[in-house]
């Protein structure tokens, strides 16, 4: 039986005209000087012709980005909210207390045999706790933000239709595989819900987000304008994208898949699906580049993006 810990939790596209816009960083002229973000989530729709084009230069050099939980082992150890409402970064609110974690019963069967529920490893520079999903086996470490807890890496479980970036099982250690969006639901219906209800592709015991859980972390890191900075990696971004990392998210620059299998934008922008559709045809995502922000878009559901998890 698997034992875990629950901890209560709370959790926007553009049109094409804008798209051309110099200040979209999904457009072809993009600048990012001329960048601003929108206070109101409604403002915000997209085509399915928002991604952004092929770029040889958006490869990153080999070794410069930490292979993620599929080949690891445990150690024995959007919008701009008032800062009145952000969590400060810290040890305490990045990772959960010690307390947080069953103990003498919390281990595994199966594949996850032997191991204990928030063992810690070593991920980018921080001990972080993890979990084991049963599944496969794999392993992935997860953080506290605000309310809600976070796996601290992209999905990385092998469902029909996924794919790792230019297929090769090297990428997909290092930024987890990459789903359409009716695989990532598992085909559920779409979820506005806190929480989505939505376990989609993720492990047992935790979901797909659902926009708003997505608005809630961009409320718990001080607004979408500054969270891109905030929640990304220190390393693995190409040409100075790489972020703060200040509550531990480590976000990485995954790329996408096109329909046709046109893999594009690895090493410079990173895309992460959201429960919610925003018509028969697009569903809303969030995506960071090499800019301070994280954007809200909605996007063809045909494209593959990458997942992060969130536990019930």
């Amino acid at each position: 039986m698997v034992l875990v810990l629950f901890i209560p939790f709370l959790f926007l596209g553009c049109t094409q005209a804008e798209r051309d816009n110099p200040e979209d960083p999904k457009a072809i002229n993009y600048d990012p000087s001329l960048v601003k973000i929108s206070g109101s989530s409604s403002e915000v729709q997209s085509s399915s012709s928002d991604v952004p084009s092929s770029s040889s230069d958006d490869v990153p050099s080999s070794g410069s980005v930490e292979p993620s939980s599929s080949s690891a082992l445990p150690s024995s150890s959007s919008d701009d909210v008032s800062s009145s409402s952000s969590v400060e970064p810290s040890s305490s609110s990045a990772l959960p207390s010690s307390s947080s974690v069953t103990s003498s019963s919390s281990l595994y069967g199966g594949l996850c045999a032997g191991f204990v529920y928030g063992t810690e490893r070593e991920h980018y520079g921080k001990m972080k706790k993890q979990f084991c999903d049963e599944r496969d086996g794999k392993r992935y470490v997860y953080v506290t933000i605000g309310t809600q807890t976070w796996m601290a890496e992209n999905l990385n479980y092998e469902a029909s239709g996924s794919k790792c970036y230019s297929d090769s099982s090297a990428n997909c250690d290092t930024y987890g595989r990459l789903y359409n969006w009716a695989t990532a639901m598992n085909n559920s219906a779409s979820s506005t819900a806190v929480p989505s209800g939505v376990r989609g592709v993720c492990p047992e015991n935790w979901h797909l987000p659902s926009d708003a859980e997505w608005d809630a972390l961009m409320t718990a890191v001080g607004g979408s304008s500054t969270a891109g900075t905030k929640l990304k990696a220190k390393t693995g971004w190409n040409s100075g994208g790489n972020g703060e990392d200040d509550y531990d998210f480590s976000a990485l620059p995954g790329g996408l898949v096109r329909p046709g299998s046109i893999f594009d934008k690895v090493g410079g922008s990173g895309y992460w699906w959201s429960s919610t559709e925003y018509n028969s045809t697009n569903a809303y995502d969030r995506d960071m580049g090499y800019s301070s922000y994280v954007n809200r878009f909605n996007d063809d559901k045909g494209y593959l993006f990458s997942v992060r998890c969130l536990k019930d």
